[in-house]
């Protein structure tokens, strides 16, 4: 594989993972507290610094160095994954929704949120993805430049991914408090019953 053919596969499929379930409920969650498109950028940069981090950390370690991961931390890592979806839903159920009575948000909390959740993204499936570039790429090299190549991708996915997200969300914060309480609950719930869900794939090994 040629080396820009392995840095555009690279930065596809990671524009593709940007926009898993899991991601988009977890930001979509995260973006309903920001004030419009400068808010949702920055959580899509400070969730794609934190998955770079564990992502590139783990990967390059497996690829460079031989690191050899096993089943039961990819295992731990979706069950954390599936843990932060169900308690971010519970926290979001339970809080106001913005511009509903409520103490003002704390700022420390929104950049401390999307890095927390990248960090715990980046763990999950980074394993399977670095050993698949090491079986399929011949050279350590081109497996790091796919990587590299590979999280760029992701981070540009999600930035493209919130700003579209950022418009309707923005819209139904001018809705009635009502309406704005029941979208609130709905991307809890979402965010719960897709942590079941990891939650028990992750447990049971589906």
């Amino acid at each position: 594989m040629s080396l820009p053919l392995t840095l555009g596969v690279g930065m596809l499929l990671g524009a593709r993972h940007a926009v898993d379930a899991d991601h988009l409920v977890v930001v979509a969650a995260m973006l309903e507290r920001e004030r419009g498109l400068g808010g949702a950028l920055r959580t899509a940069a400070l969730w794609g610094l934190g998955h770079s981090l564990t992502f590139l950390g783990l990967g390059l370690a497996i690829v460079a160095l031989g690191l050899r991961v096993p089943a039961s931390f990819e295992r731990a890592a979706e069950l954390s994954v599936a843990v932060m979806l169900i308690g971010l839903g519970l926290l979001h159920m339970t809080s106001r929704a913005p511009g509903v009575e409520g103490k003002p948000r704390m700022k420390h909390r929104s950049v401390f949120r999307p890095l927390a959740a990248g960090i715990v993204h980046g763990l999950a499936g980074s394993a399977g993805i670095a050993l698949l570039a090491l079986t399929t790429i011949p050279s350590v090299r081109g497996a790091i430049l796919y990587l590299l190549a590979f999280c760029a991708g992701t981070v540009l996915g999600m930035g493209v991914s919130t700003a579209l997200l950022s418009f309707p969300l923005g819209l139904s914060k001018r809705a009635s408090p009502a309406v704005r309480r029941g979208i609130t609950l709905a991307a809890g719930a979402s965010s719960i019953g897709l942590g079941l869900i990891l939650g028990s794939g992750a447990l049971t090994g589906g």
